[in-house]
C-alpha cells in the first residue's frame, strides 16, 4: 500500500505539470474525464490514483508516467521557483516544461545504467580556482588538454561532453538549455532552435557549469553575483569552443574579416563568439568588433571557408553517442522493447529502422 507521502508527491508533480502546460484543474479533468474536484483532491495528496488514471494523466499532461511518481532532482543550472496559480506567467511554463523534459532525460540515462548497458563516466571537475574570467578560460584549456584536444576544433561537441561525465539531450524545448546533477550523474538539454553554432555554445556553457561548479552544486566565487558567474562561465564556453591560441598572430598585425569567418566555420562557433575571441586574441579591437558585427557572414560564406564540407553536429545527432550505443545493447538484450528503444533514442530512428530481432533456434 502506498504512503501518503507517495500520493503527496504525485499530486505536486501532476500540479506542476499541469501548471507549466498551462491547464487549470477543470481543463484537465476533462482530457482525463475526472471532475475538477477529483483533480484538487489528486493534487492535494487527497486521492489516490489508480494505474489507468496515472496513464491517462500521463498522457493529457504529454510527460512520462515516470514523472509523476518522483520528483525531481533538486540541483539545477537555471533554476526557476516551483509554479503556482500566482506567477504562472509564460515565461514560468516554458521553464517548467524545460525542467520536465531535463528530468525525463535523466530518468532515461538512469535507466540504462541500472539495465547494465550503459556506464557513465565520473564528470569532470577543475581543481583549480576560479575567481576571474581569466581563471575559467585556464579551466576550458585544461579540459582540452585532458581529453587531448590542444587547440584544434572539438569535432564532436556531444562526445566530447559524455567524455566529461555529462549526457546531452537536444531536444525541442523553449529556451537555450539547462542541466542538473544528481547524486554523481550530469545531464544537460539543448534546445533545437537556432543554428548549430548556438547549440554548441549552450552545450558548452551547461558544460561550463558541471566542470566549473555554481551556486547550486558548489563553491565557484560565491561572492560574486550571478551575472558574475555567468559571464565566467560564458568565457569558459568560449575559449572551449574556440581557444584564443588558435587564432595566432594576424598576418601584418592587422586581421582580415575573411580570417576570422574562417576561424567561425572551421571551429564551427557563432559569429559573435567568434568575434569575442578575437578581440580577446588583440586581432581586432572593440569598435571592429562592433562594425563587423552589425553583418553576420551568410552561410555561403562560412561554408565557402571550410570548402563545403558538412557540419552535423548537434543538428541530426540528439543523443550522445555512447548513450545510443547502449540503447542498441539493451534492445538487443531483450531488456527494452522496440517501442522504448524509439523512445530513448528520441527521434533519431522509427520502430522500421531497428533490425529485425532474431529468434533463438528452438531446434535440439
Amino acid at each position: 500500500m502506498a504512503e501518503k507521502s507517495d500520493w503527496m508527491t504525485v499530486g505536486d508533480q501532476v500540479r506542476q505539470a499541469r501548471l507549466g502546460a498551462g491547464l487549470s484543474q477543470a481543463e484537465l479533468g476533462a482530457r482525463v474525464d475526472l471532475d475538477r474536484t477529483m483533480i484538487a483532491k489528486i493534487e492535494a495528496g487527497a486521492r489516490r490514483v489508480d494505474a489507468l488514471e496515472l496513464i491517462r494523466l500521463a498522457t493529457a499532461l504529454d510527460v512520462p508516467l515516470d514523472f509523476l511518481l518522483e520528483r525531481r532532482p533538486a540541483v539545477i543550472s537555471h533554476r526557476a521557483e516551483l509554479l503556482t496559480e500566482d506567477n504562472d506567467t509564460d515565461v514560468a511554463r516554458r521553464t517548467q516544461r524545460l525542467e520536465i523534459t531535463l528530468s525525463s532525460w535523466l530518468r532515461d540515462v538512469r535507466q540504462l545504467i541500472e539495465i547494465g548497458t550503459l556506464r557513465p563516466t565520473s564528470p569532470l571537475r577543475y581543481g583549480g580556482p576560479i575567481r576571474s574570467e581569466s581563471e575559467a578560460r585556464a579551466a576550458a584549456s585544461w579540459l582540452r588538454q585532458t581529453h587531448g584536444a590542444d587547440v584544434e576544433p572539438i569535432d564532436t561537441l556531444m562526445d566530447f561532453c559524455e567524455r566529461s561525465g555529462q549526457y546531452v539531450l537536444v531536444s525541442d524545448i523553449p529556451g537555450d538549455g539547462a542541466s542538473l546533477v544528481d547524486d554523481d550523474l550530469a545531464v544537460a538539454v539543448v534546445s533545437l532552435a537556432g543554428d548549430p553554432g548556438r547549440r554548441r555554445a549552450t552545450a558548452a556553457h551547461e558544460l561550463g557549469h558541471l566542470v566549473l561548479g555554481d551556486e547550486y552544486s558548489s563553491d565557484l566565487a560565491v561572492h560574486l553575483s550571478r551575472a558574475d558567474r555567468e559571464s565566467m562561465i560564458n568565457a569558459f564556453a568560449a575559449e572551449l569552443l574556440l581557444p584564443v591560441d588558435a587564432f595566432g598572430a594576424s598576418e601584418g598585425g592587422t586581421a582580415r574579416r575573411e580570417d576570422v569567418i574562417r576561424l567561425a566555420a572551421r571551429y564551427r562557433t557563432s559569429w559573435s563568439l567568434a568575434l569575442r575571441q578575437a578581440q580577446q586574441a588583440g586581432w581586432v579591437d572593440s569598435t571592429v568588433q562592433r562594425q563587423w558585427g552589425r553583418s553576420t557572414p551568410t552561410r555561403a560564406e562560412f561554408m565557402d571557408a571550410v570548402g563545403w564540407l558538412p557540419q552535423p553536429d548537434l543538428d541530426a545527432v540528439r543523443v550522445p553517442p555512447g548513450y545510443s550505443h547502449a540503447v542498441m545493447e539493451a534492445w538487443r538484450g531483450d531488456k527494452v522493447t522496440d517501442t522504448r528503444a524509439v523512445e530513448l533514442l528520441r527521434g533519431q530512428i522509427g520502430v522500421d529502422d531497428l533490425p529485425p530481432r532474431i529468434e533463438p533456434d528452438l531446434m535440439p
